[in-house]
């Protein structure tokens, strides 16, 4: 009789909760950030910089890349990376004119430029998980092969209607806007005052608050609903687990495939109803080229956002906000932006003081000194402030990038049963 020991590896100690600041810390950085802003607002006297009309772009500007970024998420949760959105979005774009146009309805023209993105999620997925491609190769092949086949339908369908043609739709019908009654006028006579703070409070509200289109109302509701769904429901659970883990996900009687394809599918969907915001919202037609990278400034926002829905919201708001500044003619504004940046690289330092790391403290104090003495002494050419947002992008990505856990099983080619 043989006798067979088990040794059993000693227990892990159970994690320790966040701390209460750590816990906060995206309200807690969205708060200085308001603050910082009103400062340099109230220092450099450039209102637009929290002005009403100026939110409202930034909120329309954000919506289409929170999609993409929204749709990015959802994917690469389930373990499969999806740079077509950008191509997915411009399916969505095409559609969306085409539903809107044809039957005269706004919403047949969103379910329709929402299955125009899903047509291209599902493709992906067809290529990723069932065929094994590579999952950039495949992102890349739909982008060529959306825009081609846009310009296709666009020549087929819209060359012989009023106002159409090779490159464009006729004009398409728009979706119905809220004002809250009551509301606008106050705080637009608040943020008139100038006041600090209190001002630029009451401009951000107003530019929320009027003229808000229903399509935006759809999109917060769906990166709220999407935190519940990912994080607090077992099929979220099981859709992050293909993302992490796909075989131990396997092994427990999850159905990888299908997990991966309803994930890669919602992608297509998310990046399509940004493409139709475009359209129809941002626009009054579609256009040849119409989405102009968003669906790449997406998957920065989603990267920005460590692949959670509060923070994309967040990295798109960013981005929406900068290229809203440009868009304005706002020139002073993205100059007093330098002053804004250079505060955060002082703060920057010091919390890396705090934490000890003396080689990034000082180099967020070089930098913060450089830009304060460009805001003093120098002006912003006209190129980089139309490169505003793009610029944003690779400063924010250069930033975050120390922080960023992606899923463990992000781009990996699963194969059912080789585990």
């Amino acid at each position: 009789m043989t006798a067979t020991s088990q040794v059993t590896a000693p227990a892990a100690p159970p994690a320790k909760p966040a701390s209460g600041w750590r816990r906060y810390r995206w309200v807690i950085g969205a708060v200085a950030g308001f603050v910082a802003i009103s400062v340099v607002r109230v220092v450099t006297g450039q209102s637009d910089l929290t002005s009403g009309g100026t939110m409202a772009a930034a909120l329309a500007l954000a919506v289409p890349i929170g999609m993409a970024a929204l749709g990015g998420m959802w994917s690469e949760r389930a373990g499969v990376i999806n740079i077509g959105l950008e191509g997915m979005m411009i399916l969505g774009t095409w559609f969306g004119a085409a539903g809107a146009y044809f039957t005269g309805n706004v919403w047949i023209g969103l379910l329709s430029g929402i299955a125009g993105g899903a047509l291209g999620g599902l493709l992906h997925a067809l290529a990723c998980v069932t065929f094994g491609v590579d999952h950039i190769v495949s992102g890349v092949a739909i982008n060529i092969l959306a825009a081609g086949l846009a310009k296709y339908l666009s020549v087929m369908f819209f060359t012989d209607t009023p106002g159409g043609g090779g490159t464009q739709s006729p004009e398409l019908p728009d979706f119905p806007s809220i004002t809250i009654p009551g509301v606008s006028p106050g705080l637009a006579a608040i943020e008139e005052r100038g006041w600090p703070v209190l001002s630029d409070l009451a401009g951000i509200l107003h530019g929320f608050t009027t003229n808000l289109s229903t399509l935006t109302i759809l999109a917060i509701v769906l990166v709220v609903g999407s935190y519940f769904v990912l994080w607090h429901s077992a099929l979220g659970l099981r859709l992050r687990s293909c993302g992490e883990n796909p075989i131990a996900a396997e092994s427990l009687g999850v159905s990888v495939y299908r997990m991966k394809y309803l994930a890669v599918t919602a992608s297509g969907a998310f990046a399509g109803l940004g493409g139709v915001f475009l359209a129809m919202v941002a626009s009054s037609n579609y256009q040849e080229a119409q989405t102009g990278g968003r669906g790449y400034i997406g998957l920065a926002a989603m990267i920005f956002g460590n692949w959670r829905p509060g923070g994309l919201a967040m990295g798109a708001g960013l981005f929406g906000y900068t290229d809203a500044l440009q868009l304005r003619g706002a020139s002073e504004s993205v100059h007093a932006l330098l002053l804004l940046v250079a505060i955060g690289m002082i703060a920057l330092a010091g919390l890396n003081l705090y934490r000890r790391k003396w080689i990034t403290a000082a180099v967020a104090v070089v930098l913060g000194v450089l830009l304060a003495v460009w805001f003093v002494f120098g002006e912003v050419p006209s190129q980089l402030v139309t490169y505003a947002p793009h610029v944003t992008t690779l400063l924010v990505l250069a930033l975050a990038s120390q922080r960023l856990r992606m899923p463990a099983a992000d781009g990996m080619r699963y194969r059912k049963g080789l585990g």
